[in-house]
């Protein structure tokens, strides 16, 4: 009895942990959407924390116009700022006017090129 006990706490402690882990991790997983209102396929995506050089998502073949597109950061960006600068380049040769995003607020709502 002491035994089938004592197995049951075991098994309940490993499954929540189990839990745990995997809430975590996702949780640790940040994104954003980038939605694309324009006419010209986005080609480049670049972000830069305030006063540092851009970095490039890599968003493959590019954003066509009217896609909406989720981007998963890297995470090595784990311990940068929450609010930095976001431009995109696209297939026309014109890039977007940089602004300036919290990255840690709202990452359901997409950041939209016109």
């Amino acid at each position: 009895m002491i035994v089938k006990r004592s197995l049951l706490v075991s098994t309940s402690v490993l499954a929540l942990s189990l839990v745990v882990n995997v809430a975590s991790a996702s949780a640790e997983q940040w994104y954003f959407f980038v939605k694309n209102n324009s006419s010209s396929t986005i080609k480049r995506l670049f972000v830069a924390e305030p006063n540092k050089s851009w970095g490039e998502f890599d968003i493959g073949s590019g954003i066509a116009p009217g896609e909406n597109t989720k981007m998963i950061w890297d995470s090595s960006t784990n311990n940068q700022q929450c609010r930095q600068w976001i431009k995109a380049k696209f297939a026309d040769g014109s890039e977007s006017t940089p602004s300036i995003i919290d990255f840690c607020q709202n990452l359901d709502d997409p950041i939209v090129f016109q």
